[in-house]
């Protein structure tokens, strides 16, 4: 488009004397750097000549903007920062939630966001926010802003919602659809490695000298029974009476544990040490489906005996996924080293840190049982 405040002013949908920074900065971050740059003298004619000139200070930030982006040296969140110093550009991240990009926003979300701007137009309009402070990267009014749109995002519209959890739980809703989808993807590529496998009975023995160590664990306290029942969803007081059914649970838990661990509904301290369990529910919570389905075809391959050290099933991983490199697999160690200590104390991996018989049956069954459609 030619760069002049008429056709900024038809895109914005409002006449030239009223056009707001945010309108001129999103119409030159369209054009490149260079062809805003050049067009930036005769647009500010001619914006003081419809009787909107705007501050001295937007124009020597707007310029200052684009000859660092056509030098390559302003960052992506520089720019970012500049656009919010408009008074009028929402913050990319405010609380919980981060905006997505404009031709990625669902209807919800662009609703949200037009409806922010209109509030904070308010406010500009009103006299309550000061772009130019905001431009010269003023404390006290960068946090009043934030602070007003966060507020704004916590006050119900009038017809009840109240947009941060709007768009929160929208979110929510469409992160767990695809955790569920690659979920059923991962299960059905395990079923299908496991059925040309041969079958993995049932160590008998072995479940039942586990399952009485667990149960022993759990009415002693000592550790890790409060993480293992976390895990698992159950009560150390209200254990599943059958065998199987008890290890399968915890160890389904590991893959993907079903609660948090008691007391986690108090008021986090950001500046304490995480304590270990906390520290394990983080790594098992960062372990994704490829890494499951990595480690359960390869210990099911191998059979009891394979190594199956946090190293040994980081190494799985890689072998399994060509783009994996050396830092993710040092990563997926140390995650790997929690579930190693909670397989030995179920009895799925011996001392020496090799596959037992019943780890040969119960971690892919268990891996399957974490993965199958919840009712």
């Amino acid at each position: 488009m030619g760069l002049d405040a008429w056709a900024i002013a038809a895109l914005a949908d409002r006449p030239a004397d009223a056009l707001t920074r945010r309108d001129i900065a999103r119409a030159l971050l369209a054009l490149s750097a260079t062809e805003a740059t050049a067009a930036l003298p005769e647009l500010r004619r001619q914006l003081i000549a419809a009787g909107n000139p705007l501050s001295a200070a937007f124009w020597d930030t707007a310029a200052a903007t684009m000859q660092d982006i056509a030098a390559g040296t302003a960052t992506v969140g520089e720019v970012q920062s500049w656009l919010e110093s408009t008074g009028t550009e929402p913050a990319e991240i405010i609380g919980m939630h981060v905006w997505d990009d404009e031709d990625e926003r669902s209807p919800l979300q662009a609703e949200m966001f037009r409806r922010l701007v209109e509030y904070l137009e308010g406010l500009l309009a009103a006299g309550e926010v000061d772009p130019d402070r905001l431009a010269s990267g003023d404390p006290a009014a960068l946090t009043a802003h934030r602070q007003r749109q966060e507020q704004w995002m916590m006050t119900p519209l009038p017809d009840g919602r109240i947009p941060m959890w709007a768009v929160v739980d929208e979110a929510d809703d469409e992160f767990q659809a695809e955790w569920d989808a690659a979920e059923a993807e991962a299960l059905a590529e395990l079923r299908d490695a496991l059925a040309e496998m041969p079958a993995r009975p049932v160590p008998d023995i072995n479940l039942q000298q586990a399952a009485d160590r667990i149960r022993s664990v759990m009415r002693s306290g000592e550790w890790p029974r409060d993480l293992l029942a976390a895990c698992g969803g159950v009560r150390p007081d209200r254990l599943p009476a059958d065998n199987a059914d008890l290890w399968l649970a915890l160890a389904a838990g590991i893959v993907s544990p079903q609660d948090e661990l008691a007391g986690d509904d108090a008021e986090p301290d950001p500046f304490a040490d995480l304590s270990d369990d906390e520290e394990s529910m983080v790594a098992l919570g960062a372990l994704d489906h490829l890494d499951w389905l990595a480690v359960a075809t390869s210990l099911a391959s191998g059979g009891p005996g394979t190594p199956a050290s946090a190293d040994d099933l980081a190494g799985f991983v890689s072998d399994y996924d060509a783009d994996d490199v050396d830092d993710q697999a040092d990563a997926a160690a140390g995650m790997f080293g929690h579930v190693v200590s909670l397989w030995r104390v179920l009895g799925a991996v011996d001392d020496d840190e090799r596959l037992t018989p019943l780890g040969w049956w119960g971690i892919p069954e268990a891996v399957q049982r974490a993965w199958a459609p919840r009712e």
